[in-house]
């Protein structure tokens, strides 16, 4: 059976090894001081380029950052080369994003210390990462409904709220793990997604 193509289908880009280096420069970073410790200067003595070799491909640190960010999401996305073809499977690859998302070193000091950056780098615009998260997310939820364990409806509208809710729950973890305990979050994490998803 033919699967619809989502509108979120954005090919994820490739970087060369002058661009890896840079990027690579750029996370440890983010990991270490956050997104104000990228600069320009300090990207290309550690990556050692010339600074004229980073605005051969972004136009500035900000630039770098977005770029970053995208390469770790591709690095989580990897580890799932087949799409979900059940709405059981689908809740299986979220929460196993979650989790990795929580641990890759990048995006857990900026939800544990800089939780205001990554609400900026992403809530409050959809940039390349979310376009390649929804993507993946539109796929699943399109092959999960010829399966018939996920409802008829709009696949991309669907994976928005998904996201939506993967997101909200990943940036208030911190906030109420006093109130909640890691398998209560999971189960009612795992429940909100499931009643999204259901015929």
């Amino acid at each position: 059976m033919t699967k619809r193509q989502p509108a979120f289908d954005v090919p994820l880009p490739t970087w060369d090894p002058t661009q890896t280096r840079i990027l690579e420069s750029a996370e440890a970073l983010i990991a270490s001081r956050g997104v104000h410790g990228v600069t320009i200067a300090e990207l290309a003595r550690r990556a050692r380029v010339s600074r004229p070799t980073i605005y051969r491909h972004w136009s500035d640190a900000d630039d770098v950052v977005r770029a970053a960010l995208l390469r770790r999401v591709a690095s989580i996305l990897d580890q799932f080369p087949e799409p979900a073809t059940t709405r059981a499977e689908i809740i299986e690859d979220v929460l196993r994003f979650s989790t990795l998302f929580r641990g890759d070193p990048v995006y857990r000091h900026l939800l544990t210390d800089e939780p205001e950056a990554f609400t900026r780098y992403t809530l409050e615009r959809v940039g390349s990462s979310q376009r390649a998260i929804l993507a993946w997310i539109a796929v699943s939820i399109s092959a999960a409904q010829d399966d018939g364990s996920v409802r008829r409806d709009d696949p991309q509208a669907m994976a928005v709220m998904l996201l939506l809710i993967a997101q909200s729950a990943l940036l208030s973890h911190g906030t109420v793990s006093e109130l909640i305990d890691e398998l209560s979050f999971e189960r009612e994490l795992r429940t909100a997604i499931d009643g999204l998803l259901r015929p």
